[in-house]
């Protein structure tokens, strides 16, 4: 069963991610859009990543990749179509890239498709549709159909384990809102949640609402026993949220 008593317990499992694709396609042009203050070495990010998930796992923390997760949940058909429903539409690509990016997704393995959704999606990775789009004629081949998530790095964020349950945290920016359909998909369909959803509340934000202005980050979110949690207000995490 999952559960957080407080934040200076024994950490017994934890998710992390590793930096991947997303990482190296950060760039002067879209660093900024993508909330970071510079361009990173990716490689060494990577590197002292390892090192750090080599000091929990030596210290007995069973660590979860989230990629990997990802990619176990997108084995399940359901989970794919999750986020087909929620990702690719006409609202976020047009109504004429939907059809190709759909082939994409259909034809591409769910661990590499997990990549594909954390990494992002080039217009060059597309096949070109049927009736070119504004949206396609105004795109260069290493533009962004679907834009990188660097910010799934910071697995604290889009979901926050309080006692028994877990909050699916509504984003504030809109660089990481993607981040928590990723956090859904996982809580629903991955097995090791699957099997125990009966046994874990979830108390936000696991639905398709527009919850802004009520955003919160796990961030701002620290469980401090006794059934007594303190949050704090933030650019990300407003009142409403709290």
């Amino acid at each position: 069963m999952f559960r957080v008593e407080s934040e200076v317990g024994q950490l017994r499992q934890v998710i992390v991610h590793r930096p991947g694709l997303e990482l190296a396609r950060l760039t002067p042009d879209n660093v900024h859009d993508l909330l970071f203050d510079d361009v990173l070495w990716a490689e060494r990010a990577i590197e002292e990543h390892d090192q750090f998930v080599d000091v929990l796992q030596n210290r007995g923390v069973q660590v979860h990749y989230f990629n990997s997760l990802l990619g176990e949940a997108l084995q399940q058909s359901e989970a794919r179509e999750f986020l087909l429903e929620r990702v690719v539409h006409e609202e976020t690509v047009g109504p004429t890239l939907v059809s190709p990016l759909r082939k994409l997704i259909d034809n591409t393995e769910p661990q590499e498709l997990a990549d594909f959704m954390i990494g992002g999606i080039l217009k060059k990775d597309l096949p070109a549709p049927e009736w070119p789009s504004l949206l396609w004629r105004l795109l260069d081949d290493e533009d962004f159909v679907l834009s990188p998530l660097p910010n799934h790095l910071f697995q604290r964020d889009n979901s926050a384990w309080v006692y028994s349950g877990v909050s699916v945290n509504p984003m504030a920016k809109a660089a990481r809102k993607r981040e928590a359909i990723h956090s859904r998909l996982i809580y629903r369909y991955h097995p090791m949640f699957a099997e125990q959803r009966e046994k874990f509340a979830v108390y936000y934000g696991d639905d398709d609402d527009v919850h802004d202005p009520a955003t919160c980050e796990g961030g701002d979110i620290l469980v401090i026993g006794n059934g007594t949690v303190m949050i704090g207000l933030s650019e990300r995490t407003t009142p409403q949220g709290a």
